[in-house]
């Protein structure tokens, strides 16, 4: 038996689950799916493990390894697919069907889900619906890379980092450990006040009552589950050109949404009073930089949800190539309409790249008509610099005079060379 570790034991609620959804290329092999699962996710410890209750050890949950049968756990539904009308829809409503189901403790936390259901942006989708305690975000992505392959060389494996080489100095300075010392310091403090912070609010503070917040007596009534991708160069433009990270862009235009969306459904107070309280959950992960494919099926998106506590509105980002996928899980009882909130969002970034694209290009412009100012002084400088060097005005080749004034009016004719008369 394995105890499970403090955040899995906050999280060891049969409610407390992770829906993903797999976008791919192609129609799906259900046979290829069970025989990759059977050499790779069996391994992983937390999927061959169920949990359960140690009486003896004052009730505290554990992990118990089980054989495992992989066919049980994946659901290949017998569906009459040419008479779907509308597969979009179709997905949205199965994918938030299983959203609210409870997790099946009796086994080990996870299921998958294979349609062969083509899309507006996939041949096929795999769902699939694990325990938030058998992993995070971070970590189930980092078992997707392990278990797929590149697209581009289907017997290589797959990293999501990309080493920036440096270069090394032979010798370094005491100011710089100075800096790093300091810098430690600055990161170990800030630390410990946000967990500090976390633990007030969990103890102790209550978010303020706004029309977001899910009544957490009731629970939750109703997931509706639902995403939307956008372009990843937009998010970039935006984070290059106003020198801040990913997470900043996702987070600005998810504030930005979420007024836009609260001004059109209720009085303005409550949009302004929301972002001081903490009444939703953000997260964003980055997916991989280039394009993987599962068993043989190349991806083209990857979505996902969590579903914790008593928040009515979870919101996360992830990352796959050139694309974000933002996804929403609601409680349709307090957001009764998830895609005019995700509309917002989508529209918030519009306006921020319409915004940022304006300064770019005013930047630009200025910096065009710096670099013209420049010349034109440097070259009026070499005019007056060439006659200096002569006795007389009028010694100066007429040729290399009418060249040099022809030049000076092309580039600035704000900044025209001095007309002499060399008769003076």
């Amino acid at each position: 038996m394995e105890p499970l570790s403090p955040m899995s034991q906050m999280l060891s609620s049969p409610n407390l689950f992770i829906v993903i959804t797999f976008g791919f290329k192609t129609k799906c092999n259900p046979s290829a799916f069970v025989e990759g699962f059977k050499t790779t996710l069996i391994n992983a410890p937390r999927f061959s493990s169920k949990m359960v209750i140690n009486y003896k050890k004052n009730g505290e949950p554990v992990w118990i390894p089980v054989s495992i049968r992989i066919e049980d756990h994946v659901t290949v539904p017998d569906l009459d697919y040419p008479n779907i009308e509308n597969p979009d829809q179709f997905l949205e409503d199965y994918t938030s069907r299983i959203a609210n189901i409870p997790m099946d403790m009796s086994k080990p936390l996870w299921e998958l889900h294979l349609l062969n259901i083509k899309t507006s942006n996939a041949e096929s989708v795999l769902l699939a619906k694990i325990h938030h305690s058998v992993g995070d975000g971070m970590s189930l992505m980092s078992l997707l890379l392990a278990c797929s392959r590149k697209t581009s060389d289907p017997s290589a494996l797959i990293s999501n980092t990309s080493a920036t080489k440096k270069p090394v100095k032979s010798m370094i300075s005491a100011w710089w450990l100075i800096a790093g010392l300091w810098f430690m310091i600055r990161v170990t403090f800030t630390t410990l006040v946000e967990f500090f912070k976390l633990m007030l609010t969990t103890c102790f503070l209550r978010d303020t009552k706004n029309p977001l917040m899910g009544n957490p007596d009731d629970g939750i009534q109703s997931w509706k589950v639902i995403h939307r991708i956008i372009s990843f160069d937009d998010v970039k433009l935006v984070k290059n050109t106003m020198n801040m990270k990913v997470n900043d862009v996702l987070l600005g235009m998810t504030q930005a949404g979420l007024s836009r969306y609260l001004t059109t459904k209720y009085v303005e107070a409550f949009g302004k009073r929301i972002f001081g309280n903490t009444s939703l959950a953000f997260s964003n992960v980055k997916g991989p930089d280039e394009e993987i494919s599962l068993f043989g099926h190349p991806i083209s998106y990857v979505a996902g949800s969590a579903l914790v506590g008593s928040q009515a509105l979870n919101i996360h980002f992830i990352s796959y190539v050139n694309k974000i996928i933002i996804n929403l899980a609601v409680d349709t009882t307090t957001i009764p309409d998830p895609h005019q909130l995700c509309d917002e969002i989508v529209e918030a970034l519009k306006i921020i790249k319409s915004a940022v694209q304006e300064k770019r290009s005013h930047n630009m412009e200025a910096h065009r008509m710096k670099t013209r100012f420049t010349k034109s002084v440097q070259l009026n400088a070499a005019w007056h610099h060439e006659l200096d060097t002569r006795a007389r005005p009028d010694n100066l080749d007429l040729t290399r005079r009418h060249e040099l004034g022809l030049i000076a009016r092309r580039l600035s004719p704000v900044a025209q060379p001095v007309k002499l008369d060399p008769t003076h």
